[in-house]
C-alpha cells in the first residue's frame, strides 16, 4: 500500500472543524496520483502514451470525520485489473490506527486521441502491485435514481471546476451534489457513478430525490442525460438525533 501522513489543514475544514468530505475525496485522489508519479506511471508517462485513468465511480464510506489538526495517514492500493478497468482502494487512519474512512472505486483507461478504452501497458501492469481488497461492504456501481425529485437552479461549469483533463473533475461533481443537502445532513456514505463528461461553459441542472436518511441528486442536462449520479446517505446516529428533533 501507498501511504503519505498528512495533518488536518483549516482550509480543509467545514464551520465544526472537521474534514469535509470533498476534502478527504481530494485525500484520496491526491494518493492515487501521487502513487503513480512515484512508481512512474503518473501524468507525463501517460500524456505519453495518449491515456489517460478516468473515474468511473466512487464509494467512501466514513466512520469518523478527523478534526482540525488531527494528524492523519492516507493509502490506497490496486486489488484488480480487468481489461480496460481498475479496482482501487483507499483508506484514511491516524496515527494510532483507527479507520477514519474506506473506499472503493473503479476506474477505466482511455486512449486520449481515439477517445476510447485502452488495455494497460506492459509498464503499468508491472509497476502496480495488487493487493487483497480492503474488509468493508462493497455497494453496487449502479445507482437507481428515484422518481418524484425536483430540479434546482442550474450550475455553469467554470474554470475553477476543471481539472488538468480539461473536464469538471470528480470531486466537483460530488461538491456541487452536496449543495442540495439539508444543513444537518452528516453523510455516512457516498456513492458515485460518473456518466459523460462536462466541459467550461455546460450548465448541470440538479435533480434530487430526498428520502429519510438518503439523498440521490443527478447532475443533468438540458435532455436530463445525466454527467453524474451522486447518492449520500446519512450516518445512522446522526439520522435518529434529527428524527427526534425534527
Amino acid at each position: 500500500m501507498y501511504t503519505f501522513n498528512s495533518r488536518i489543514r483549516y482550509s480543509e475544514c467545514d464551520n465544526k472543524a472537521v474534514l469535509t468530505l470533498g476534502a478527504l475525496l481530494n485525500y484520496f485522489q491526491d494518493a492515487s496520483t501521487f502513487q503513480a508519479e512515484a512508481l512512474g506511471v503518473g501524468g507525463r508517462y501517460l500524456l505519453e502514451h495518449n491515456l489517460v485513468w478516468v473515474l468511473s465511480s466512487w464509494q467512501i464510506v466514513v466512520n469518523r470525520y478527523p478534526g482540525l489538526c488531527e494528524e492523519v495517514e492516507t493509502g490506497t492500493f490496486p486489488y484488480a485489473f480487468k481489461g480496460c478497468l481498475g479496482y482501487r482502494n483507499f483508506l484514511m487512519r491516524t496515527t494510532e490506527g483507527e479507520v477514519l474512512a474506506q473506499a472503493n472505486s473503479l476506474w477505466t483507461l482511455l486512449n486520449l486521441q481515439q477517445q476510447t478504452m485502452a488495455y494497460p501497458t506492459e509498464r503499468i501492469k508491472q509497476a502496480y502491485e495488487t493487493e487483497e481488497r480492503l474488509p468493508m461492504v462493497y455497494a453496487g456501481r449502479k445507482i437507481a435514481v428515484p422518481e418524484g425529485g425536483v430540479q434546482e437552479e442550474p450550475i455553469l461549469v467554470r474554470k475553477h471546476h476543471l481539472d488538468t483533463n480539461n473536464h469538471v473533475n470528480n470531486g466537483q461533481f460530488v461538491d456541487m451534489a452536496m449543495n442540495s443537502l439539508p444543513a444537518d445532513f452528516v453523510i455516512g456514505q457516498m456513492r458515485a457513478e460518473y456518466k459523460m463528461q462536462a466541459h467550461l461553459g455546460d450548465e448541470l441542472i440538479p435533480y434530487v430525490a430526498k428520502a429519510p436518511g438518503l439523498c440521490t441528486v443527478s447532475l443533468q442536462n438540458r435532455d436530463g442525460r445525466p454527467y453524474a449520479v451522486v447518492e449520500f446517505a446519512e450516518k445512522e446516529a446522526d439520522r435518529e438525533c434529527n428524527d427526534e428533533i425534527r
